[in-house]
């Protein structure tokens, strides 16, 4: 029987994890020693997932154009969670309060029972491990179609990462999508990655073709995020003070583009899971201490 609970704190070696389950079931914040990994609050001061350190992408990342979802034949409004844009946004797992099944000092286990409702047409059940062991915290995520019929699935994670005076980012890919002034994909450019200070980096792009490996160092943590998604979302700007680094399951509104002619549904990353089938994956961050 699972329990509301306000947050949990996983630690290990001087590695320290707080998730707040209520809050979206995010990672509230991640701590190296005193060092913050993510962009961290303290669990008890944290108002909403979005402020989090990372938060679970469930049934999809980033943006779904102008809050409508397109889905064989049908279109299903959506709704609005974005201040004044005119999208979807990242799903609905991160507005919605997740149960915790089990904890002890390293390992959280939590869940999160989706009924179809106006954010979502599909009824779902999603469930997220998180793990420490000494320098490293691994995040699984699974979600599982419970609706009569197929259904589109998505998932990802939204990590924001400290950025630090002279932090550098680097990663291969082959692909990058370019946006427009919407913020929704226009089309697809070949790219190798990214090899940037992040000092005066502005991105907003989903890459794929991605490796699966991020290396983000700066004069006190040297970071790598992993995963075996292939598609990376990468946000900052040289007014920011994260970094966000999000292996996610496809393209930004990946479902409408997918009717766009030439577009295959396999390039774009689209899962369509039959009843009771289940989508995982997982994302490790390792942290090594450089000073």
């Amino acid at each position: 029987m699972g329990r509301m609970t306000a947050s949990i704190e996983l630690a290990c070696e001087g590695l320290r994890c707080q998730i707040a389950p209520a809050l979206g079931g995010c990672i509230a914040g991640l701590w190296l020693g005193d060092v913050p990994v993510l962009r961290s609050t303290p669990a008890a001061q944290l108002a909403t997932a979005r402020q989090a350190g990372s938060y679970p992408l469930v049934p999809f990342s980033n943006r779904m154009g102008h809050a409508t979802l397109q889905w064989q034949g049908t279109s299903h409004p959506l709704v609005r969670n974005n201040g004044d844009e005119p999208h979807a946004i990242h799903g609905v797992g991160w507005q919605r309060p997740w149960t915790l099944l089990d904890a002890d000092d390293r390992l959280a286990l939590l869940s999160y029972e989706h009924r179809p409702d106006a954010a979502w047409p599909f009824a779902f059940d999603a469930s997220q491990t998180f793990r420490i062991a000494p320098g490293s915290l691994e995040l699984t995520l699974s979600v599982t179609n419970q609706a009569e019929r197929p259904a589109p699935l998505g998932m990802g994670w939204h990590p924001y990462f400290v950025k630090r005076p002279g932090s550098r980012l680097r990663f291969e890919a082959t692909g990058r999508w370019e946006m427009g002034a919407d913020k929704l994909p226009t089309h697809r450019s070949a790219s190798a990655g990214l090899d940037a200070s992040c000092d005066t980096l502005d991105v907003d792009h989903c890459f794929d073709g991605w490796h699966g490996s991020v290396l983000l160092q700066d004069a006190l943590l040297r970071l790598r995020i992993s995963s075996a998604l292939t598609r990376l979302v990468v946000f900052t700007h040289p007014t920011r003070d994260f970094v966000a680094i999000e292996p996610v399951s496809h393209v930004n509104n990946a479902l409408n583009l997918a009717g766009h002619p030439g577009s295959r549904p396999q390039d774009l990353g689209i899962q369509v899971l039959a009843p009771g089938e289940t989508l995982s994956a997982s994302m490790t961050l390792d942290v090594e201490d450089v000073k």
